[in-house]
């Protein structure tokens, strides 16, 4: 594997890594009363991340195979739902410092679970140019790799920021916003060695992690911003913000 190649395998990585360094940037006062500003900003991003990253390369991918579109979306969607009924179930009613690391951990395990798929589709165009068989050139690649890696910035910064908000550690809350982003390459690496298995079920899997982001969003997200405006405006801002960069890159 080339040192380009294997460069761009690591691109979406370090976008996730810049938007985790958002914790390190920030005062923690001003986190604090910018919480809903920013919890609605988390939900924006999940949800446009979901319907625009996720849902529709599913239903694309499944029409380009002859399966019917809404399949492989409509199974994975209820599987990543139902993954998070799960765990939510697990998770500790009253945690200690309050029901934002509830909150935190839901969104943490949607996030890595939305950058595996991610970190799939990379690996499987960096396999065509690997395999020269495909005529898929090192350009295109890398402009999905460049376009994946601006989209994680937000998502490094919704995983992060919020844990100083509830009064966590800058340090550990830019490690664990990193820590998310590391599944990516990995995937990658793995699609990459075993190409023709992992690549059938990437419409499935991209479905899965939007009903994750989606569970997160509706049942963790939504009841701390309905009441107030600046919960309502971070929602639309973040949400904005993802569709533009989904359809723009």
């Amino acid at each position: 594997m080339t040192l380009e190649i294997l460069a761009g395998i690591m691109l979406p990585f370090f976008g996730t890594t810049m938007g985790a360094a958002g914790a390190l940037l920030c005062k923690r006062r001003a986190l604090a009363t910018l919480n809903k500003l920013l919890v609605g900003f988390a939900a924006g991003v999940m949800l446009a991340a979901s319907v625009w990253s996720l849902i529709m390369p599913s239903v694309e991918m499944a029409s380009e195979r002859n399966i019917p579109s809404f399949l492989p979306a409509a199974i994975g969607f209820v599987l990543g739902i139902s993954a998070l009924v799960a765990i939510d179930a697990i998770l500790p009613e009253k945690p200690d410092r309050g029901n934002g690391v509830r909150k935190n951990k839901m969104m943490i395990f949607a996030v890595t679970v939305h950058n595996v798929p991610e970190g799939m589709a990379v690996g499987a165009i960096f396999a065509g140019v690997i395999a020269g068989s495909e005529g898929i050139p090192f350009a295109a690649a890398l402009s999905l790799s460049v376009g994946i890696a601006l989209q994680n910035i937000p998502e490094g910064a919704i995983v992060s920021m919020p844990i100083v908000a509830d009064g966590g550690k800058k340090g550990k809350a830019f490690l664990i916003g990193t820590l998310s982003g590391v599944v990516e390459p990995i995937a990658a690496l793995v699609t990459i060695a075993l190409y023709v298995i992992v690549v059938a079920a990437l419409p499935y899997l991209l479905a899965f992690a939007a009903g994750a982001m989606v569970y997160v969003v509706a049942k963790e997200l939504v009841p701390e911003i309905k009441n107030g405006n600046w919960g309502i405006m971070g929602l639309c801002v973040g949400f904005v913000i993802m569709m533009i960069m989904d359809l723009a890159l």
